[in-house]
């Protein structure tokens, strides 16, 4: 299956074959080109260039399987999102007013609501009713652009639970066009029956070597922060998971400097998620490791706390990527465009680094920028068509409207306006 692109207002996210994430100053740079097309072929980019195939004399549309004309509209790389809890059931709107009234997360969180209100709720239905709102929220976040959905569990917290959810995705992976990768959160909090030392003991010596038995699992997460799991339960549980070949993705800093971005960097952790409350001596940690700092900016702006420190980060030569954070309680959205808009508007991101960091930096917390997040051949043809738009700064200035044309996944128009 060949199909062409063409009639491409700018073609922008050009990465050269290798690169797998940006940092520093380099996080400003979006390469790009205009009056651009591009060639796909059985689902992977083949070939992109400044004028239309036809005009440099090679081949013209009628050898194409498909043609798509982009009508001077913009491709982009589909948004990565690397940090999501969608495999969830019900809604959480009476602590939303709790918010509002001026109860805390931790407040709700020690009063027995928050994650644990999710498990309550998660335990009471089937893994079939579990799936298919997992899936219509999956289809909204596609439908939005986002081509790669990373999904926790650790709504379960129990054995039977967390693999109910980790069964889920294993079936969302299989369905979806979308690319999905599971992480096991089990290390979410502490279930209501137990202690905190018999829980984590129960996730290390019980749910880790079952997650792992059935490989429902690619990454390991903790919540390591002030009033859920200290820095050395969370080594304990990371040190479990690696010997089941799950690499760790972890909750770190959002309430407190808890010290979870030191134990993610020693664990070679993928990426440290949410830092809101990170404290300036971790950015010097994080600087030449291989571990992604990610900030969820839809958090910050839903439960109304501080952002976390991109823009002090990237200025230390640190990449950075932005995840939707989509769940029940502090983030129900997953619009990564609104993702990136945030970024720009309350990280002081600037445009070309809030793109690449749902993109490219994106994509490399989720251990995928070796196919996604750029626009580069070999790579898979997760692209989105724009309308027509005035300039890539267009995109996280017009936050909240409908700009998307098509979405394309492995090479394959998903979506669109039309439909």
């Amino acid at each position: 299956m060949r199909t062409l692109i063409k009639n491409i207002g700018t073609l922008a996210g050009i990465c050269p074959n290798g690169k797998k994430r940006f940092e520093g100053k380099d996080m400003a740079r979006l390469e790009s080109i205009d009056d651009a097309w591009m060639v796909i072929e059985d689902s992977r980019i083949q070939a992109f260039g400044e004028r239309k195939p036809e005009e440099e004399g090679r081949i013209d549309d009628a050898v194409y399987d498909e043609v798509i004309d982009a009508e001077g509209g913009t491709v982009l790389p589909s948004w990565c999102d690397p940090h999501t809890h969608i495999v969830y059931a019900g809604s959480r709107e009476t602590e939303f007013v709790d918010k509002i009234k001026g109860m805390s997360y931790a407040e709700i969180a020690r009063r027995g609501g928050g994650i644990l209100n999710s498990a309550d709720l998660l335990h009471t239905l089937s893994e079939e009713e579990l799936y298919v709102e997992a899936m219509r929220r999956a289809w909204e976040m596609i439908r939005k652009g986002t081509g790669c959905i990373e999904i926790k569990s650790g709504y379960g917290l129990n054995i039977a639970d967390e693999l109910k959810m980790l069964r889920v995705i294993q079936r969302m992976k299989e369905t979806l066009p979308a690319r999905v990768v599971a992480t096991f959160l089990g290390a979410h909090a502490v279930g209501r029956q137990f202690t905190q030392p018999e829980y984590v003991d129960l996730v290390v010596n019980e749910m880790i070597p079952e997650v792992g038995r059935q490989r429902l699992a690619d990454y390991i997460d903790v919540f390591c922060d002030k009033g859920f799991f200290t820095p050395e339960e969370t080594a304990r549980i990371l040190d479990a998971g690696a010997k089941w070949g799950m690499k760790p993705k972890i909750h770190a800093e959002e309430l407190a400097p808890s010290g979870g971005v030191a134990v993610g960097v020693a664990h070679n952790a993928l990426s440290v998620d949410h830092l809101e409350s990170m404290a300036e001596d971790s950015i010097g940690i994080l600087r030449g490791s291989c571990t992604m700092p990610t900030a969820l900016p839809g958090t910050s702006f839903f439960l109304n706390m501080p952002f976390a420190p991109a823009r002090k980060m990237i200025d230390a030569g640190i990449g950075v990527a932005v995840a939707s954070d989509y769940n029940p309680g502090s983030t129900p959205s997953g619009d990564m465009k609104f993702v990136v808009s945030l970024a720009c508007i309350k990280m002081r991101l600037l445009p070309e680094e809030a793109i690449n960091a749902a993109t490219l930096n994106a994509a490399y917390a989720m251990g995928l920028s070796d196919d996604y997040g750029s626009i580069t051949r070999g790579k898979v043809a997760n692209v989105i068509i724009t309308e027509k738009i005035p300039s890539i700064s267009y995109i996280p200035y017009a936050y909240t409207s409908p700009i998307i044309k098509k979405v394309i996944m492995n090479g394959k128009v998903e979506c669109g306006q039309e439909v």
